[in-house]
């Protein structure tokens, strides 16, 4: 899964399109200063220069990052003067690097990487800069910002902090309300974040109490197996935040089977699968909040930028911004419909 840090400004999953919002740079100097309003051409989906672009992505073992690989070969098709260069996804970081490094010696314009372990690839990050490649992170960080160019990623503590003020609104006129939470893997810092926002939102609510806590694995199979264990230790609670909707599959399954109904679960990241059934209304689960996978197509976007020197629309400044922290969209049945298309399976 992915993991972030809380940094940067604050767009919507969509906000990044080539011609919408996306402006760019070829090095990190500093281009002589133009007065706003200047003419500079903006990035668009006209054709421009050529741009070879490398990708290189952790294994697809997970919805999630399946879907991160869907975006960013979707997205590059869109471009006829793109070309996409993408490595088979590794969650080895030495084979990583490997690959990183081939894309390097292949002198491709600009690099997108989405680490399996963002410390470990941090110096293959300062070599493909210091080669003159400008590199766009994706989602897991550098431990450098001199390791790219850009980075672009989701809010991981946005997403527990929407989901607990969406649970705080439904139950703010219930005493004595109890919540649980079924977490991640708890030895990543993503998920850390993901807790923290959600203790911090349920603040503002005294009626409210978190009541227990699991963590998975971001499986199916571990979903089930947690969610059984807070269903059989807490007799009765009012809503169920899940961090992950992957592993959300096996927390329904464990629901149904235990035939419990009397609260209100929300998921994480959203999957086709929690909006299918955010739509049909049918189950426990009334919510998703959203990490989104399209924030590789707006890598792509990025660096295709980047790669022709174009510049951006909707923005004062003739570069683009050194990290864009995507927004965590609550996505219930009154906006399914506009958000359906994004998810993944």
């Amino acid at each position: 899964m992915p993991e972030t840090s809380r940094r940067g400004l604050l767009f919507g999953a969509t906000a990044l399109s080539a011609g919408a919002l996306l402006t760019a740079c070829t090095s990190n100097e500093p281009k002589s200063a133009q007065p706003a309003g200047s003419s500079r051409l903006a990035a668009d989906d006209k054709p421009g220069k050529p741009v070879t672009i490398g990708f290189a992505g952790p294994q697809a073992d997970h919805g999630w990052l399946n879907a991160i690989n869907v975006n960013a070969k979707s997205r590059a098709e869109k471009y006829s003067e793109v070309t996409l260069e993408i490595t088979e996804g590794s969650n080895d970081t030495a084979a990583q690097i490997g690959q990183v490094k081939t894309l390097i010696n292949k002198k491709v314009d600009v690099l997108v990487i989405l680490p399996a372990d963002g410390k470990a690839l941090t110096q293959v990050g300062l070599e493909a800069m210091k080669a003159g490649i400008p590199v766009v992170n994706l989602d897991r960080i550098f431990a450098s910002p001199q390791a790219y160019r850009c980075w672009v990623g989701g809010d991981n503590y946005g997403m527990g902090l929407n989901a607990g003020h969406y649970i705080g609104e439904q139950l703010k006129d219930k005493a004595d309300a109890k919540v649980v939470e079924l977490a991640g893997i708890d030895n990543l810092e993503l998920t850390k974040q993901r807790s923290q926002g959600f203790k911090d939102a349920l603040k503002n609510y005294p009626n409210i109490k978190l009541v227990a806590r699991q963590a998975a694995d971001f499986t199916v199979e571990s979903g089930q197996a947690k969610m059984a264990q807070l269903l059989q230790a807490q007799r009765r609670f009012d809503a169920l935040w899940n961090h992950d909707d992957d592993q959300g599959v096996g927390a329904l399954r464990a629901i149904q089977q235990a035939g419990r109904d009397e609260f209100i679960m929300v998921g994480g990241a959203g999957a086709k699968s929690a909006m299918d059934a955010i739509k049909a209304d049918n189950s426990v689960l009334k919510a998703t909040v959203l990490y989104p996978p399209t924030m590789a197509a707006s890598a792509i976007d990025l660096a295709r930028a980047l790669g022709q020197g174009k510049g951006v629309g909707g923005l004062s400044e003739m570069e683009i911004p050194t990290s864009l922290t995507l927004y965590s969209a609550v996505v219930t049945k009154d906006n399914i419909d506009q958000y359906l298309p994004t998810g993944f399976n």
